[in-house]
Parts: C-alpha cells; structure tokens; sequence
C-alpha cells in the first residue's frame, strides 16, 4: 500500500524518519487530497492543514477519496476536526483530541492552531496549541504541580490569549494575574522540560500506526451517496493536472516583506485598520517611559539619528518641537501596541490589502516564479548554503542599498516575519531565485 501524510508542524524531522513508509507532503490544503488519489495513493493520512493564506482541504474531496476506496484517517490537527465532522461517513479518526471534537468536549479551531516557520526550517512552531496546554495542565495537576484552582486558572488565561501568542513563558508570566501562586508558577516552571505533554505528537504518532495496521485489511464501500454537483465539476476542473500545493499566502507575504518597511508599513496600515474594524479593540493604555524610549530608537535608528545633532535638524525639517515629538512617539508606540496585538492574525488581511491596493497578482506572480525557478535548480555538488550573515550584507546592501541594522531581529518583526530564522529562510531563497545562473550547474552542460 502507497500512503500519504500531510504534516507541518506536529511531527518532527526524526519523527518521520523513523515512522516508516509514508510519503510525507506539506501541510493539507484545497485538492491535496483529491489529488492524491488520482497519483494513485491507497492511504492518506490528514495531520496539519491550512486555515489561512490557501483554501483548507475541502470535505467533499474527503468524501469523493472514500468513494474511491480510500481510507483516509485524520489525527492532532486539521486532521482532527475534519475527522470530527466527518466520522459518521467513514473518515477515520484518531487520538484523544479527535475524540474531543467528536464528543463536543473542544469545538474551537484555536485549539489546535499554531504559529509556524515556512518548510526550510521545517515548519517550527512559534506558538503552544492549546491542545496540547490541556494535556500538560491535567499531567501537571495529577502529578502535584499544581492544584485544581490553579490549573482552571491558567487553562482559563491561556485560552483568552490569541493562539499565536499562547507560550509557556508568556501563560506562566500572566498567571500572576490569575490568582496563581508564585511556589506554583515556579514548581510548573521547573517540571516543564521534563513534564511538558505534546498531544498533538502522540495523536499523529498513534494515527501512523492506525494506518500501517489497515494496510492490507479490505476496505468497505461507502455507506453515503456521493452527489455530484457543478460546484464538484468547476472544483476537479481547477484541480485536475496541477499537482503541487496551492501557492501558500505565506510565500506571496515574503515578497511583500522584502521590499522593505516602507512598503510593508502602508499595507500593515491598511490592514491594521481592517482589523481594528472588524475586532473593535480598545484604544491602548498610558504609554510607559521605557516604550516611549524604545519608539524613539526606532526612529532614530530608520532615518539615522544617530547624534543628538542629527535629531534636533531632523526635528526642526519636520516642525517639531520637544511636546510635539512626545505626541509623535507616544502615538507611534501605541501604533506598536496595535500591531503587537495582531501579530500572527493580520495575513489574512494582508492579502486583502495586497488585493485591493493592486499588488496581489503582482506580487503572487513572483512568488510564483520563484518557486518554479528554485524547484528546476541543480546544486553544484561540493555547494554549501551561504551562512545568514553574508545574506543579510547581501540583502541589505545589493537589494536595499543600505547598511544592515544592527537589530536584525527586530527588523525582522517590523517586516512582518514571525522569527528571525524565518526572515534568513526567506533572504536564502531570494538569493537563489536572483543569483541562480551565477550558483548552479546548467541543465544542458
């Protein structure tokens, strides 16, 4: 049997190293499945998927691959809730966190939502599912760690976060204000890295086995009537024949990022705004004296202020006097609140933005060009990766034209990257799609 896995984040490399004979692919998106079947696929096997930035894998190609004879099983993630809703016509279900969503225990996508790098780093997570923050709280409340009151407390405080942001240091940090005492954040903080609990592992683990044990077992037909519908018609006419992943929004937002803050703060502006309109989310609070310095860094540093000489004629070009470049920088820190508030759920509508500014296919193409090019690339053998610092020169002296930061991580975070690693992932493919004639071997040689 040929079987297939869809799977980011939730399994590590070494995980399917040693998992057997799966053919592993990217996360799940919109006709991944159906066309696994038409390759020729006998298993599939639905772990993590895309909620945004490319169309979620659809049920109906979920319920056309059983019909097919197919088995497909679904685990920990994305897998999980289409499995949910879909058990009752067959898709198989596995793991504690499926079982939650079947028995209505979880009902929240956010449960199982991450934040994660793109593929060249192996899609690393930035963020803690909640998921697997239940599991840890339950292990650590049997175990002693913490007591009844204050595992509700912190499963409580947890949840109110946006996914993105849930971690253990920033949940141990705000349970302070839970009512949680201080012997128990230190005692959770210190059985952590022993006692930490990854659900979502174990359920995409025990889903393997589930398919290596239905290998050779005969699959039963169908017990639900396929409908076949001209949305199901146009739906295999946009799949049939392109067998590769949908374009991820993710790529055509690191095009957007590398043209630099300039063009990445107006559409961040367009955007910020959109989701201040639709949240409705309340005007920051008092502005700290150490916020307020570190905003006048930042501007100091974007148009090089060095000296205090160079911010007074700076001030005096832009009719500033002292009280009003406080009101400046209080409401620019206020701006960084806001984009701290949304960071990690703005791509969505930065691709709206991207839409109606008129940069979207613009930028889509390119993204697009780019991944044709570098996946047609042969290496040199003997080649090795440019290390990040010789990218970073590259990039911000060859295709800025300006001297690097010495905060590259924070300029990293102004441009919309969620990590720094993430921001060298995406300079090393830039230069590869720029500098590929002059770096890999011609095909025709």
């Amino acid at each position: 049997m040929t079987a297939v896995v869809f799977v980011g984040p939730t399994l590590a490399p070494q995980d399917r190293a040693t998992a057997g004979d799966f053919h592993w692919l990217p996360p799940v998106a919109q006709g991944d499945v159906y066309r696994a079947v038409r390759r020729g696929e006998r298993a599939i096997g639905v772990v993590d998927g895309y909620f945004s930035g490319a169309p979620a894998v659809w049920h109906k190609e979920i319920l056309w691959a059983m019909t097919q004879g197919v088995p497909v099983f679904g685990a920990a993630s994305m897998g999980a809730l289409r499995a949910a809703e879909l058990h009752e016509f067959g898709m198989r279900g596995v793991g504690r966190i499926f079982e939650a969503f079947r028995d209505g225990v979880l009902e929240d996508d956010d449960e199982v939502a991450v934040v994660h790098g793109p593929a060249e780093i192996d899609y690393l997570a930035a963020s803690e599912p909640m998921v697997n923050i239940r599991a840890t709280l339950a292990l650590a409340e049997a175990r002693g760690v913490v007591g009844a009151a204050s595992k509700r407390a912190l499963e409580r405080c947890a949840k109110a976060m946006f996914f993105g942001e849930r971690s253990w240091p920033a949940l141990i940090s705000a349970a302070e204000t839970q009512g949680v005492a201080q012997c128990e954040r230190e005692a959770l903080r210190d059985w952590l890295p022993g006692g930490r609990v990854d659900q979502k592992r174990l359920d995409a683990l025990e889903m393997l086995v589930a398919m290596k044990d239905a290998a050779d077992v005969a699959q039963p037909p169908p017990t639900f009537h396929f409908e076949w519908t001209s949305l199901w018609d146009s739906f295999v006419a946009r799949s049939a024949g392109v067998e590769s992943t949908p374009l991820s929004g993710e790529r055509i937002l690191d095009e957007l990022r590398l043209e630099g803050p300039e063009t990445y703060g107006r559409v961040e502006a367009r955007a910020l705004l959109r989701a201040v309109a639709a949240s409705g989310v309340e005007r920051p609070g008092e502005v700290s004296r150490e916020t307020a310095r570190a905003a006048l860094a930042r501007i100091r540093e974007t148009f090089g202020l060095y000296a205090r000489a160079d911010l007074e004629r700076w001030m005096a070009a832009n009719d500033l006097e002292p009280a009003s470049l406080e009101t400046l920088v209080e409401d620019e820190t206020r701006a960084a609140a806001l984009r701290a508030r949304f960071a990690g759920s703005l791509d969505a509508r930065l691709l709206d933005a991207l839409r109606l500014g008129g940069d979207y296919r613009r930028l889509a193409e390119r993204a697009r060009r780019k991944e044709e090019a570098i996946a047609a690339l042969t290496l040199p053998a003997g080649s090795s990766p440019m290390s990040s610092v010789v990218l970073r020169l590259w990039y911000f002296e060859s295709r800025l034209g300006q001297q690097a930061p010495d905060d590259v991580p924070g300029y990293a975070a102004r441009v919309g990257f969620a990590h720094v690693s993430a921001f060298d992932a995406a300079l090393r493919r830039e230069w590869l799609f720029v500098n590929n004639e002059a770096v890999f071997l011609d095909r025709n040689e």
